[in-house]
């Protein structure tokens, strides 16, 4: 890669309709910011752009769902990811967001400019309309029959099912999932790029000029849809919420959400520069900047292909110079599923776990699935922390500050004679240092995570080898010199984990009482000068026990059990109550004697019970399932000691039970076989 003058970093804009897991961190955000960490350390000139994606179908979705505004609901969960992203250290420069005017304003602008230049087709075409709704159904508004797994609830972009992308003409039997209805074709005009045009004169040779740079995982996607022949994509469609279309005559269309978003990255940096006093053109529009966007590989398509296209065609904007895609993380073996609540959730991590932010980005990072989906599961994320954490980089660092304060009160010995193997020790930490160096600088966070833990494990050896508790009676001018090294790679351990384990560089740092370093300090044989003053040695980590880690898995089953019952329309159990409260209730056999529906209302008949006790009145919500002739005779479950309480007007002495199915079905709760009326249910 050239080396620039400047840095801008970009990760996936997420969609601000539910919170973040642990694959879309391990997918486009953490990774993104251990690359801008290390830039900073490297005193580079960066900018870390982010921000929520506001705009799009699952948003209206979601707030027609929980009958509330789309902007109620992003104005939600932006709040919650904002946080989210902090609570792990993530920290971009700004987190913006596209429901922002300056946004609104960006994206305007930009589909003007493509307009006025003839950038766009235009044309007129049949989409699916919900006459009851009166309005043109976006994709996710359809749903039917996959033509290829026979899935009865694809939607109309893609079969969650079998994974097939489609469009809404293909399902099979549609129906609006706004009204149930059958959707009608309608006539609607919109405008498009044409990818196409841009394939054949210069996007596939610019893709091919990355083949040697880029993952590849990210060019063998580019060229498999290139191979396939791109087609115009529309930008415009016919929805309420969104940036409007800023052409007269286009009431109630707005830009493609795949369009507006990584606008957004543009508008987040002007929004962020104007706070900084920056220049954001330099960012967007000057060759000496390098662009990096992080994303997952559901987006590989979008910067890759369609964001550069839309750059290209405006003529003012950079390409970017790497797009270092991640493939998808795992849970427990199982694929991440938020509809099925299989998720690590960060808001709930950082709740239970306020101390162990470091211990799950290292596992994330040593898990990235950086050329295929890979796995996360709370066994490793134990083991990683106690066999790595603690009995590796803790270990080396609380013996090395331990024996410090032990032997020369806190200060930093001096460093009389190197050995040959004391030379040998400095040597490969300063080799450390640079494989380091190479692995980030060419996207392998996975790789680099390994050889950062490389300095605690050589310190450690060192440590080992050296024995400078069995050398103190007897050569003290060696025990400067070992403690010494092992403060000065403990000090380069500072700067070569920050860009991972940032909180736990910091805690590092308060313990060697010095302030944040440079990343050419790092491999040093003099960070720490001599007499300096350390602190009061602590643990940097803790161990994980077992019940810890069955506990969270667990916790993942329950949910998914939950979901799946909440999917079947079973409800959930009410909350436990003590034998002696359940006791209390008389449940007995009765027969229906008579039966009459209630005049002037829909649900209720009134049933006349022989409860073997006695002969009552009780009043049920069954009218519109059940003839009164229908259930004379029936033998029922009924509460007979319940208060009595009056119903339109009729005094209802008790409760029968009814079982009621996810469609609202309902059945008595009768006795497998004839029984004694009275008899106790129990």
């Amino acid at each position: 890669m050239k080396d620039p003058k400047r840095y801008l970093v970009t990760s996936a804009l997420p969609y601000a309709n539910g919170p973040l897991h642990i694959g879309h961190i391990a997918g486009a955000y953490l990774p993104a910011d251990i690359y801008v960490r290390y830039l900073r350390l490297k005193e580079k000139d960066v900018a870390f752009i982010c921000g929520s994606d506001e705009h799009g179908v699952p948003i209206t979705l979601r707030a027609r769902n929980e009958g509330v505004s789309p902007q109620k609901i992003v104005d939600k969960y932006h709040e919650i990811n904002k946080k989210a992203f902090k609570d792990l250290g993530i920290e971009f420069d700004i987190y913006h967001r596209t429901s922002d005017p300056l946004h609104h304003q960006t994206a305007s602008d930009f589909f003007l400019t493509l307009y006025e230049k003839g950038e766009f087709i235009e044309k007129e075409e049949e989409q699916y309309y919900d006459e009851k709704e009166q309005q043109f159904l976006a994709d996710r508004y359809i749903v039917g029959i996959c033509p290829k797994c026979n899935y009865d609830n694809a939607y109309g972009d893609q079969c969650e099912q079998c994974g097939t992308s489609l469009s809404p003409k293909e399902l099979i039997d549609p129906v609006s999932a706004l009204s149930g209805n059958k959707p009608q074709l309608k006539k609607t005009r919109h405008w498009y790029l044409p990818l196409d045009k841009y394939q054949e004169q210069w996007l596939e040779d610019w893709i091919d000029s990355h083949r040697d740079d880029w993952k590849a995982n990210v060019y063998g996607q580019c060229k498999s849809w290139l191979n396939q022949k791109l087609q115009p994509r529309a930008v415009t469609r016919d929805l309420e919420w969104g940036v409007p279309v800023p052409v007269k005559g286009t009431e109630g269309k707005v830009l493609y959400v795949w369009f507006d978003a990584p606008i957004g990255y543009i508008s987040a940096t002007k929004a962020w520069a104007d706070a900084h006093g920056k220049d954001w053109e330099k960012y967007w529009k000057d060759k000496d900047t390098s662009l990096v966007h992080f994303i997952g590989k559901d987006n590989i398509v979008f910067h890759c292909l369609i964001f550069p296209s839309m750059l290209n065609a405006h003529g003012e904007y950079i390409l970017s110079d790497n797009v270092p895609a991640n493939e998808f993380l795992n849970l427990e073996g199982d694929k991440l599923s938020t509809s099925r609540n299989w998720a690590v959730w960060v808001n709930e991590f950082v709740k239970e776990f306020p101390d162990k932010i470091d211990v799950l980005r290292y596992t994330l990072a040593a898990n990235f699935p950086e050329q295929k989906d890979n796995d996360f599961t709370w066994k490793d994320f134990q083991t990683r922390n106690n066999n790595e954490l603690v009995a590796v980089m803790g270990n080396f660092v609380n013996r090395a500050l331990v024996l410090t304060k032990k032997y020369f009160d806190g200060k930093v010995p001096e460093c009389s004679e190197l050995t040959d193997y004391d030379r040998d020790i400095l040597s490969r930490a300063a080799t450390i240092k640079e494989d380091l160096e190479n692995s980030i600088e060419n996207f392998k966070f996975r790789e680099a995570v390994k050889i950062a833990m490389d300095m605690a494990r050589l310190g450690n050896k060192y440590l080992a080898d050296t024995e400078p508790w069995s050398l103190y009676e007897r050569d003290i001018g060696r025990v400067q010199t070992i403690l010494n090294v092992s403060l000065q790679i403990t000090a380069s351990l500072s700067i070569i984990i920050e860009p991972f384990l940032p909180f736990t560089a910091e805690r590092l740092r308060n313990l060697l009482n010095i302030s944040k370093l440079n990343w050419e300090l790092a491999g040093k044989l003099d960070i720490l000068g001599v007499g300096h003053e350390i602190n009061k040695p602590k643990h940097l980590f803790q161990k994980i026990e077992d019940e810890t880690v069955e506990k969270q898995v667990e916790k993942l089953k329950e949910a998914r059990r939950k979901k799946e019952q909440e999917a079947q329309g079973i409800q959930p159990a009410k909350e436990n109550v003590g034998f002696e409260d359940f006791s209390k209730l008389d449940i007995r056999v009765g027969e229906i004697l008579e039966a009459e529906r209630v005049p002037k209302t829909k649900k209720l008949m009134k049933l006349a019970i022989d409860t073997g006790l006695d002969q009552r009145t009780v009043v049920a919500g069954i009218a519109e399932q059940f003839n009164p002739e229908d259930i004379k005779g029936k033998q029922v479950s009924i509460a007979v000691n319940l208060e009595p309480k009056k119903i339109k007007g009729i005094q209802s002495q008790g409760m029968i039970l009814m079982a009621e199915d996810s469609e609202g079905n309902l059945t008595f709760l009768s006795p497998g076989n004839e029984t004694q009326k009275g008899a106790v249910v129990k």
